[in-house]
């Protein structure tokens, strides 16, 4: 985790939100704004501003710049806050609560890994396999 930033109390429920989380999990920062820039949904502006705050962290104090396209959401969840109660009127006299819900946003920034770390991960795999046949004949 190079950077983190959070919104806490937010009100809409945290299943409405995790359905836009769940867009943008393991996006790059740049793709995950184009994401949110064109999702119908009335968490992705908030969302959009916690990803560029969590940027914003990740570029604070250091002197080489990183660039959005080589950071990537490694974690982007919504916990449950606590429940607003209100009552209203229900037949013969009684009261229903009305649960209004709240959200906490968590988004996690990391390090993009690299396509050429990619291929000499998998080469590795494939050499093992390779191995593990020969001795097996």
């Amino acid at each position: 985790m190079l950077a983190k930033a959070k919104i806490k109390y937010f009100r809409v429920a945290p299943r409405k939100v995790g359905l836009v989380l769940r867009l943008i999990k393991g996006k790059t920062v740049e793709e995950a704004g184009y994401i949110l820039d064109s999702v119908n949904k009335s968490a992705a502006a908030p969302i959009r501003k916690v990803l560029d705050s969590a940027f914003a962290n990740l570029n604070h104090s250091r002197q080489d710049k990183i660039l959005a396209k080589d950071v990537i959401v490694s974690c982007a969840k919504a916990d449950v806050g606590p429940m607003l109660m209100r009552f209203r009127a229900a037949t013969m006299g009684r009261a229903t609560a009305i649960r209004h819900r709240t959200a906490h946003i968590i988004i996690e920034l990391d390090k993009a890994v690299v396509k050429a770390e990619k291929a000499v991960k998998t080469e590795k795999k494939e050499n093992k396999k390779t191995t593990k046949k020969a001795e097996s004949k």
